[in-house]
């Protein structure tokens, strides 16, 4: 830098720079949001033998017999 140039950059103060490489890049784009996957709804048929079979209440409640206590 000459003289010149100083004194000039102290008379006009601080300066933006203002070139290309110096500057705010312009903002791109942002892509869309996910699409929400489609909902396919199949009905099925209900099971041939219904949807509950309870087991054999009488095997599941069977009772013990008693055991005498020895006197």
């Amino acid at each position: 830098m000459d003289v010149v140039e100083r004194t000039t950059e102290m008379e006009e103060g601080c300066t933006t720079p203002r070139s290309r490489k110096c500057r705010i890049p312009v903002t791109s784009v942002c892509p869309p949001p996910p699409r929400k996957k489609s909902m396919v709804v199949r009905r099925r048929d209900p099971p041939m033998n219904g949807y509950f079979q309870p087991p054999d209440l009488e095997t599941l409640f069977y009772a013990q017999p008693r055991r005498e206590a020895c006197a």
